[in-house]
């Protein structure tokens, strides 16, 4: 018998290719294992051996990486575009701009999670001083995050813009502001005790649903139409979302580009240390599996 790859993946509109292809397979040769802690919640899982593959953050994996985690390495690339994450806060809470934010407690999933990573990133932009620098509240999953700053328990937390947006049209907690990735968003990892073939082979089967799903005809109504269906998003909500997003055609690849560029900004936000950037590629990247360019 034939063992299965355990993919990870976190419920956002962003992995509907793998579930259309998950659709399709009737796990006959992947199981798709929710991760509803995000990124950290898969770096986790990959240490213990609980799943082979996720489609992640490309900042917290890289950053994961570049401080000596080897449960996994990137096997190829995703999202082309970068990911809006709100700044989140609750309905009735004090702070009413990122100015307010200087030297509060930020809610986070997990340590070294993109929650953490962009907050860094965030204050970076900012010009906060060390003074000024967020500290931080490990919640686990969205949930406990939106509650955080209901409670008052934390200031604010970051999370993807259109993920979030159905709870801040409920009322239940407020947008203050938006950061953009300064990187393509998502990557994907895999376990270096995978199989590098049956890793490949399901990137294989996997793209041509991504390069269906990035396609000028399925934006038309065929995307619009899964996501509506599948996530409960407002149409409206995922036209213009739609619009920011493009997925990468060739996903057995990374950019070396891709992650110096990464590393280089990680670096000055404080996230890994100056000397990380000067890392071979091949701490980062299996290259039995994925084509460095």
């Amino acid at each position: 018998m034939t063992t299965k790859l355990k993919i990870g993946w976190h419920r956002e509109h962003f992995l509907s290719p793998l579930l259309q292809f998950a659709d399709k397979d009737k796990n006959e040769t992947f199981e798709p294992v929710e991760c509803p802690g995000g990124t950290g919640e898969m770096q986790v899982k990959l240490k213990n051996g609980e799943i082979d593959l996720c489609i992640a953050l490309t900042d917290a994996l890289i950053a994961g990486l570049a401080n000596g985690q080897n449960s996994y390495k990137l096997v190829g690339r995703y999202i082309a575009s970068p990911l809006r994450w709100a700044i989140i806060t609750g309905r009735d809470s004090k702070y009413n701009s990122v100015d307010d934010l200087k030297g509060t407690t930020f809610g986070i999933s997990r340590l070294g999670s993109g929650s953490q990573v962009m907050a860094s990133v965030l204050s970076l932009n900012e010009g906060w001083t060390e003074e000024e620098q967020p500290k931080f509240k490990v919640n686990g999953q969205f949930k406990p995050l939106r509650d955080s700053v209901n409670s008052g328990e934390t200031s604010v937390f970051l999370w993807e813009w259109f993920t979030t947006k159905p709870y801040v049209d409920s009322g239940e907690v407020r947008f203050i502001g938006s950061v953009y990735t300064p990187w393509p968003c998502w990557h994907i990892a895999a376990s270096p005790s995978a199989s590098s073939q049956k890793i490949q082979t399901f990137l294989e089967s996997l793209q041509p649903y991504v390069q269906n799903f990035n396609s000028e005809k399925a934006r038309e109504k065929e995307d619009i139409d899964f996501v509506t269906s599948y996530f409960g998003h407002q149409r409206e909500d995922v036209i213009e979302w739609l619009k920011t997003v493009k997925w990468e055609e060739e996903i057995l690849q990374v950019k070396e580009s891709v992650v110096r560029e990464t590393l280089r900004v990680l670096a000055k936000a404080g996230v890994v240390k100056l000397e990380a950037e000067k890392l071979d590629i091949d701490t980062f990247v299996n290259t039995e599996v994925a084509r460095i360019v």
